[in-house]
């Protein structure tokens, strides 16, 4: 089947035919958690449009090498800054949790020592994996060697800034700081549309209030920081300290990716500035290289209820939350979110209400019951068949059109309600359509078969005796098996996911 592969680019501002530099090979980054807090159902739409988008091209033949970073130094509070402020992310989580501590607020397993980053960022790393397997992201399945942490990539962070130093691309001040020159990249501001000019009149009206500390232009950006006040810091020939955040993403993906250039690069809308508008310029300034990413995907923002998520209107989901019920008061079956998060295109702000989960819901139970009773009717034995089926084929050529996800739902559930398949071709469309979707291995998991009332006890024994890595061990067990884990005052109880 031809299949002409159209994406939006926002470097280009247009759809433009998606030709990979090494086919089949696809090499494509996302932009990952940073890891002091659980990570919100925001997060996850983005991650899951990921998700889909690799899957979708596995699906017609591409042999897609994806890496995610896993952020745990450097990304600052005030991240809508080029050169980043207030203060770093885990130091923001070592107070929290130190506050919690004090008022016995701690989660359950939480990190035993708050003054050591590592313990934070492992805790929350776990727990990012979890949901990330839960919800069926395949990247998190090949942790760490697609998924690296940005504390481990120091070295080739620090070869990476040398290069841009011996280059012109950077400088050091008085005081130690490398700061990259945005007035040595002609195109700072093509991927944003935030040029130079800008940026010295103050884009968005935050750059004038940045502290110039010898830096040559009030957009030039940070690369390294010597401070030896840093919750993390690290030896380098300009002092010991740590590194900006936008250089981390630059190395992660030239490195492990194995290019100078890479095919796609995807993330949140929020990210384009400054956060990729920067990884553009370093990574071409340390190459040489006229490109870094000839894709750059970005995923709209997910609301809540029409508005942005807000923790202090109750509207700020993690995916724990949504599992555990506190959104709709009963439990969430993780196919549902995971259909919820991705049934719109990701060019569009995704709405995202209890009704809107509730009809989820019911399509995910209409496509798993279509599907689990094919597989039944023909005792798991599906016909060969390929994309030329009819309704594949439309499935497929939907979401080579920018990756429309609305469209080709439509023809697989027009298909579903026609019914005329036999039970070998329905079931082998099925699968090959769930290649994309993930949602029928999350189902089976309802069906596990495990002792849930002995992995409760041993649970409740793990805590009362301070192991706390087994009891989240435990507790994955039973969530993967497609339980909700409860805390009572009776101890644990673990409940059977809604489908």
């Amino acid at each position: 089947m031809a299949l002409n592969i159209r994406f939006h680019n926002t470097l280009t501002n247009q759809t433009d035919t998606f030709t990979p530099n090494d086919a089949p090979l696809v090499r494509m980054y996302s932009c990952g958690p940073t890891v002091y807090d659980y990570a919100h159902i925001g997060n996850f739409r983005t991650f899951i449009f990921a998700d889909v988008l690799r899957r979708f091209l596995e699906l017609v033949g591409y042999d897609v090498k994806h890496v995610m970073n896993i952020t745990d130094v450097g990304h600052m509070t005030e991240d809508d800054l080029a050169d980043g402020g207030g203060e770093d992310k885990m130091e923001l989580a070592a107070r929290r949790i130190k506050e919690d501590k004090k008022s016995g607020r701690v989660p359950e397993g939480v990190v035993q020592n708050p003054d050591d980053p590592y313990q934070i960022a492992n805790y929350y790393t776990q727990a990012f994996l979890a949901d990330a397997k839960t919800l069926g992201m395949k990247v998190a399945f090949e942790y760490p060697q697609s998924m690296p942490h940005a504390t481990n990539c120091i070295d080739i962070m620090q070869d990476m800034i040398t290069r841009l130093l011996e280059n012109g691309h950077a400088y050091q001040t008085d005081d130690g700081v490398v700061y990259f020159s945005v007035e040595s990249f002609p195109d700072y501001g093509k991927l944003s549309g935030n040029t130079l000019d800008k940026l010295r009149g103050g884009a968005g009206g935050r750059i004038d209030e940045q502290t110039m500390a010898g830096k040559r232009h009030p957009g030039d950006f940070l690369l390294w920081k010597p401070d030896e006040k840093h919750i993390m810091k690290w030896d380098s020939p300009w002092g010991r300290g740590y590194p900006g955040w936008h250089i981390e993403c630059s190395c992660m993906a030239q490195s492990l990716l194995g290019s100078d250039v890479i095919d796609i690069h995807t993330g949140g809308e929020d990210l384009t500035f400054p956060h990729h508008e920067c990884e553009i310029a370093q990574s071409r300034g340390a190459s040489g290289k006229d490109s870094f990413a000839k894709f750059w995907m970005h995923a709209r923002f997910l609301l809540v209820d029409g508005q942005k998520m807000s923790k202090s209107k109750g509207s700020f989901y993690t995916a724990r939350d949504v599992f555990d019920g506190k959104v709709t008061g009963r439990s969430v079956h993780p196919a549902v979110l995971r259909f919820e998060l991705m049934r719109s295109h990701y060019r569009s702000n995704l709405n995202f209400t209890a009704s809107s989960l509730s009809d989820a819901g019911s399509a995910v139970k209409r496509f798993t019951d279509f599907a689990l009773k094919a597989k039944s009717e023909c005792n798991d034995q599906p016909a060969e068949i390929d994309l030329n089926h009819t309704m594949l084929a439309a499935f497929t050529q939907a979401l080579a059109d920018d990756l429309n996800i609305s469209g080709a739902l439509g023809e697989l559930f027009a298909w579903i309600n026609d019914g005329k398949d036999d039970a070998p071709i329905a079931w082998a469309a099925c699968l090959q359509v769930d290649r994309v979707l993930g949602l029928l291995d999350l189902e089976d998991q309802s069906t596990s078969e495990v002792d849930i009332d002995a992995l409760c006890k041993a649970l409740d024994d793990a805590r009362a005796t301070k192991d706390y890595a087994s009891a989240d061990e435990l507790r994955k067990q039973m969530v993967d098996a497609g339980y909700d884990v409860l805390t009572t005052k009776e101890g644990t109880k673990a409940v059977k996911k809604l489908a």
